[in-house]
């Protein structure tokens, strides 16, 4: 009850750093713009290595792929995460050892497997015989781990169906690998970004002791647990603390695995960086629907194609800060300034807005470092990507 009580006064609208306020207070570029304060995220990585001290950290580059952050994980040990060719050359751009690179998409394009073992890439995932086949035949000897299908229940953002297999099927996959000359190293899973109960890591952990222990019996010793991301970001929904999470996944590790403990490998993205940015928006339009509608269309320079894609029917439900928060409000759907009528961010999610905001105000929707600038359009109606600045 206590860690609950303490996660709900976590939930405000100020600004994550001074930092942050300062370079607003003093700022006149155009919007929308995102800044992120890479400080935050050094800090968030120090609580996280400290809470998983003898884990491999590895940073999801999709999260948000900034050299300024990739340069200070860099720093403080991380490895990296990496779903794409690009992604691994950014970090090589960024002075990352290959070494410390994992290809942790399971949909690779041979040429890219190929590419990424001439460039050091030693790890890499998958979840079927094609991409087992793959791997062996361009990144001879690699290391590899499976990815299983796991329950995303919790989770704001879901990441089932699309990766993993089940069971029996990892179980021959990882048999496989070996005969096919590759290492098999571990198993892997994801309970789903933005996971909102810590419990959620425990039957999955005793799926793949289980699997551990039946591998083992016909000779190939697993030694890698990675347990993937899904610590959350704070939102509008109250969460618990990291405290709480680090907790439970110990807890779970040791009643699964015992005394045999696998080398655990995290992937968090989100619960790194999101908190660390804030995105600074301009109120276009003010408008109603008829005479008789109470509820207020404000629409804003950013919207699902400008980098807000996470409020897909409404789950990510991101904290919106104003310069009038301390008067009245009234009810309002949120939209973004495109042609297109999908480009809604919230209208039913109960958000309420200052009755006195006005044209030309700007606002600020926090917690926006992560998944925001790599998922912007290119130039979706000519609006320009968004920019981003690392302080």
């Amino acid at each position: 009850m206590n860690m609950i009580v303490e996660a709900q006064r976590a939930v405000t609208l100020d600004l994550p750093s001074a930092k942050i306020a300062a370079f607003l207070a003093q700022s006149d570029r155009p919007t929308p713009f995102l800044v992120v304060d890479v400080d935050l995220i050094a800090a968030r990585y120090r609580s996280m290595a400290a809470g998983f001290p003898s884990a491999m950290i590895y940073y999801a580059v999709k999260a948000n792929p900034a050299p300024a952050i990739l340069q200070q994980l860099n720093a403080l040990g991380a490895s990296f995460d990496t779903a794409s060719l690009p992604e691994i050359q950014l970090c090589l751009e960024a002075g990352i050892d290959p070494a410390r690179i994992a290809f942790g998409n399971t949909i690779k394009k041979a040429r890219d497997i190929a590419a990424a073992f001439a460039l050091g890439v030693s790890i890499y995932s998958f979840d079927c015989v094609a991409e087992l086949e793959k791997i062996a035949t361009h990144a001879p000897g690699a290391q590899v781990c499976c990815r299983i299908l796991v329950e995303t229940i919790g989770a704001e953002w879901p990441l089932a169906r699309k990766f993993g297999c089940d069971l029996p099927m990892a179980y021959d996959l990882l048999i496989l690998s070996q005969q096919l000359g590759l290492q098999p190293l571990g198993v892997a899973f994801h309970v789903g970004s933005q996971q909102t109960d810590p419990s959620q890591w425990q039957q999955p952990v005793q799926l793949v002791a289980d699997l551990f222990d039946r591998l083992a019996q016909v000779g190939i010793e697993l030694t890698v647990l990675n347990i993937g991301g899904g610590m959350p970001a704070q939102y509008r929904q109250s969460i618990l603390p990291e405290a709480a999470y680090i907790d439970q996944i110990h807890a779970a590790i040791a009643m699964a695995f015992g005394d045999r403990l696998p080398t655990l490998m995290l992937e968090p993205g989100r619960s790194l960086v999101g908190d660390a940015g804030v995105i600074q928006t301009e109120v276009v339009l003010i408008s109603h629907k008829s005479y008789a509608e109470d509820q207020r269309w404000v629409y804003l320079d950013v919207g699902k194609f400008g980098g807000l894609i996470e409020t897909l029917d409404e789950a990510i439900k991101y904290r919106i800060r104003t310069p009038h928060d301390a008067a009245i409000g009234g009810p309002v759907i949120l939209a973004g300034p495109t042609c297109d009528s999908a480009d809604v961010l919230y209208e039913k999610a109960n958000y309420e807005l200052p009755l006195n905001l006005a044209i030309g105000d700007r606002v600020e929707i926090l917690s926006t470092g992560a998944y925001t600038t790599t998922y912007s359009s290119v130039a979706f109606n000519g609006f320009e990507p968004l920019r981003s600045y690392c302080i």
